[in-house]
């Protein structure tokens, strides 16, 4: 195929056929008008060429040339039917030479068969109307002009020659002048339906290139929050409670050592309610449903709880932290994630007071103001600095760390805000406001 060509030409013997056009009424009424027009022009050049044939052989004048007309005659069907065979094949499987790199020579030696009959009849002149057709498929715009010119001056030369007349009658020039402009008028019609429908092809590739992207976007992402989810989920309730538990079981084999089997049994204790717990909270997150201590009591008695049990378990640990809860406000019932996410953090919170804080009393306060509720988290300890710890919130190899980043992520996506208040020597205050929604808002 020509080099100047703008685009892939329309399926034609010789050339390569255009993908199917995209699915729907513009595409399928595309590929449907092409087809149709496809199947008219093969078919007008076989009906052509075999009345040419019939009209050679019926002739009551016998053509001297007639044997080898029509020799031509079968040439010129076989080289346009080898084309069109290797064309449709090539454009149903993809197997096989590709016709694009041989539909000028085919072009070629069609056009030239032709003109060979037509030089030996003047049968063969309507023969040119389909060949129009091709070269205006086949070659540049300019390049199909200057053919179909030549063209019809040799089907005009033919026609006069075969009309005996010393001046050409007016049908036999506007005839074949008319059929090209037709041809022309209709090829370059038929190119541009061609262009619209290779221009949908590729408008719907490019649609069901960008949904397969933003399909797999999607599952990444989803992926993505799975995995934070069970991070985060983890964090807060495993890892600090095997953590507790490594803490408590130690403590009690201190005491086993030491001959003191019943502050080891209170200790073995603590272990066994705290592994039960975590197990529930296993069970729960896996499935996805809320902390289970929120299904057996409201927030409020579950921070009372929490506190109790906080204070129990350093107590058991021989260490002494006085931890209190207070409400502010009337208590309402809260939307799940809210309630999940404040236990979430208080859990988070008094770990940290626990494991880090060297604090001898905690404070939670819950407030309900309005259309927010706020939690307060407050230890007397060694404090911290937090500028330094909100400026790298990336958990460490091992996996400590990663506490904050999961507590500022919970409140985020609750469009709330979580806000440190700490400085070395003076405690710590972790203060979490989050937004009510409204009536009716889910």
């Amino acid at each position: 195929m020509p080099a100047t060509e703008p685009a892939s030409p329309p399926a034609a013997p010789g050339s390569a056929a255009p993908a199917a056009p995209p699915a729907g009424h513009e595409g399928g009424s595309s590929a449907a008008i092409l087809r149709v027009l496809r199947i008219t022009l093969h078919v007008g050049f076989a009906v052509l060429l075999a009345v040419a044939a019939a009209r050679l052989l019926l002739a009551g004048d016998p053509h001297p040339l007639r044997p080898a007309l029509m020799g031509g005659a079968a040439l010129l069907a076989a080289a346009y039917l080898a084309g069109t065979i290797l064309e449709k094949r090539f454009s149903a499987s993809g197997q096989g030479f590709d016709p694009r790199r041989y539909g000028l020579p085919w072009l070629a030696t069609v056009t030239v068969l032709w003109a060979v009959l037509l030089a030996g009849s003047a049968d063969f002149s309507w023969l040119a109307f389909p060949l129009f057709f091709l070269h205006l498929h086949l070659l540049p715009r300019r390049a199909a002009l200057v053919g179909i010119a030549v063209m019809t001056a040799a089907v005009i030369g033919a026609q006069w020659a075969a009309g005996g007349l010393p001046v050409p009658h007016a049908a036999v020039v506007l005839g074949p002048a008319l059929g090209a402009a037709f041809s022309v008028v209709t090829g370059l019609a038929y190119r541009a339906l061609y262009l619209e429908a290779e221009s949908q092809r590729r408008a719907a590739d490019e649609l069901r290139r960008t949904r397969a992207e933003l399909s797999a976007a999607q599952h990444n992402t989803g992926v993505l929050a799975e995995r934070t989810r069970l991070a985060r989920e983890i964090h807060d309730t495993l890892a600090q409670g095997l953590s507790s538990i490594v803490l408590m079981a130690r403590a009690a084999e201190k005491s086993l050592q030491d001959g003191d089997t019943t502050t080891a049994r209170d200790r073995l204790r603590v272990v066994q309610d705290t592994a039960a717990g975590n197990l529930a909270e296993a069970r729960s997150f896996v499935r996805g449903l809320s902390a289970p201590q929120l299904r057996d009591a409201s927030l409020v008695d579950s921070l009372r709880r929490l506190c109790a049990a906080t204070e129990a378990a350093v107590a058991a640990r021989g260490k002494v932290l006085r931890c209190r809860f207070e409400l502010d406000g009337v208590p309402v019932e809260l939307p799940p994630p809210h309630a999940v996410a404040l236990l979430r953090a208080v859990q988070a919170s008094l770990a940290n007071v626990t494991a880090h804080a060297q604090a001898s009393a905690a404070v939670v306060t819950l407030a309900f103001l309005g259309n927010e509720v706020t939690l307060d988290v407050y230890d007397d300890g060694i404090g911290f600095d937090p500028a330094a710890q909100v400026a790298e919130v990336r958990p460490e190899a091992d996996g400590r760390g990663f506490g904050l980043g999961s507590l500022a992520a919970r409140v985020a996506a609750l469009h709330g805000t979580l806000e440190l208040q700490s400085a070395p020597g003076e405690g710590t205050v972790v203060a979490i406001r989050l937004p009510l929604p409204g009536p009716g808002t889910p």
